[in-house]
């Protein structure tokens, strides 16, 4: 499943979570799909993004067990499904959201529960989400820096006239004029 799509199930699924067994599972779903989504990015995704993603992948793996839950044991999870990464930024976008929303419905689990080790549990998940998503917003800035240079190098470039011709400086002034 393309990796858009996939982001969007998971955002829909926390969305119709109803109790802390719902919400745990789909907050371990969203870090399985960080990890896969950092995974494939690392490998495949743009050169300035695969350091970063090798980190969102690095903390989805060791956020994996901070959430007791049977999908985490039997290893079953969404991002299993994930097949393409068409467009990174979209995915990325989507993905920081849906860890956002994932930070909040743990926020209200750890409120609700007089279970300490529920409790420190979802701490630390929350704690993976955030710094997931802290991942997820730098390889944002750095394809909108991407983004811009390549507008400043479109931008440059019609300042040349032609192979042959007239060359423009930066204050207008003309040279390589015969």
């Amino acid at each position: 499943m393309e990796a858009e799509r996939l982001v969007g199930v998971s955002r829909r699924a926390l969305a119709q979570s109803h109790g802390t067994p719902d919400i745990i599972a789909e907050a371990w779903q969203a870090q399985a799909l960080a990890q896969a989504i950092g995974s494939r990015l690392a490998a495949d995704g743009p050169k300035e993004l695969r350091g970063e993603a090798r980190g969102l992948s690095e903390i989805g793996g060791r956020s994996g067990g901070a959430l007791d839950h049977p999908a985490a044991r039997a290893s079953v999870a969404r991002a299993a499904q994930l097949s393409e990464l068409a467009e990174p930024r979209a995915t990325l976008t989507g993905l920081g959201t849906l860890l956002g929303e994932v930070g909040m419905a743990l926020v209200g689990v750890a409120c609700e529960t007089d279970e300490q080790g529920l409790y420190w549990q979802c701490m630390e998940a929350i704690d993976a989400a955030d710094e997931s998503m802290d991942r997820v917003h730098g390889m944002l800035r750095r394809l909108d820096e991407q983004d811009r240079e390549r507008q400043q190098d479109l931008e440059r470039g019609r300042e040349w006239d032609g192979h042959y011709g007239v060359i423009r400086g930066p204050a207008g002034s003309t040279a390589g004029q015969p």
